[in-house]
């Protein structure tokens, strides 16, 4: 039912376990111990070897120690739930209730968000500032030998619908009533299309409406049925795309650079192998 409650954060990392001192410690980062437990509880549930699930706890461990003097105004917790249940339609009250349904107590839940919080300021103050904005060179020769990533669909199935102003639109949107609302049935090849509306349709998915669109006289929006067929877009058209694809790409490099270089002169202990 809510589909936004638990953020993943920024950083492509499990969530941190509690350790627990069943089979003893394996390795002690900076004070912090991992036990033998964790490493097979990561080896199973990521399907990965020992080594590369001690190598996660470790960098797991280094985080925590890089973000002790990270702190979060609980002003700040507050406006993230209030967004969080906004996207959802729900009201804070609601969604706290829901979630103690579900088991989740509310400490349980805000020390969640203060934590995907800390992350984020953490990824942003020491990851995202190292990386520098790519030239258009860079993204060039990134999409040449990437294309096969980067494809669109030959044609999509639409209703167009269009009002004559925009709180019209606004309102059909919200409430799909079609008093005073044009609509048609159209096919449109995705090559004759901007790459602005292009963009919208492909992440509207089939069934949902694109947002609307300033057409000079009218306001309009498609219903997007189906999408058929593959074509590579070009360059200009998955320019967007490219760059996102980029910046991921620098990111887990920079994360990667930057646990390598924290790890050096971390204290790293390995009690058993």
């Amino acid at each position: 039912m809510i589909k936004k409650l638990f953020l993943l954060g920024f950083l492509t990392l499990f969530p941190s376990l509690e350790a627990k001192m069943v089979d003893g410690i394996a390795i002690i980062v900076e004070g912090e111990p991992i036990t033998t437990a964790e490493i097979r509880a990561i080896q199973t549930q990521l399907a990965v070897s020992k080594k590369e699930a001690s190598s996660m706890l470790i960098q797991d461990r280094l985080q925590r120690s890089a973000m002790k003097n990270i702190t979060i105004d609980e002003a700040d917790i507050d406006s993230k739930i209030s967004s969080i249940a906004a996207q959802n339609n729900l009201t804070v009250p609601k969604m706290q209730k829901i979630l103690e349904g579900q088991g989740t107590s509310w400490s349980k839940y805000r020390s969640s968000i203060r934590n995907a919080m800390k992350k984020e300021k953490f990824f942003k103050e020491k990851v995202l500032s190292s990386i520098p904005e790519p030239s258009q060179d860079e993204l060039k020769m990134y999409y040449n030998n990437h294309k096969d990533e980067f494809f669109a669909p030959a044609s999509v199935s639409l209703i167009e619908y269009s009002a004559p102003t925009q709180s019209k639109m606004k309102d059909f949107l919200k409430t799909k009533k079609q008093k005073g609302i044009k609509s048609r049935s159209v096919t449109k090849k995705t090559k004759d299309l901007n790459p602005t509306l292009l963009e919208s349709i492909l992440q509207t998915q089939d069934g949902s409406y694109t947002r609307p669109f300033n057409a000079g006289d009218k306001y309009i929006s498609y219903k997007v049925l189906s999408k058929n067929g593959k074509v590579t877009m070009p360059f200009e058209v998955a320019s967007g795309a490219v760059a996102s694809r980029w910046r991921q790409q620098q990111q887990g490099k920079a994360l990667k650079d930057y646990f390598e270089k924290l790890k050096t002169n971390a204290d790293v202990q390995y009690i058993r192998e």
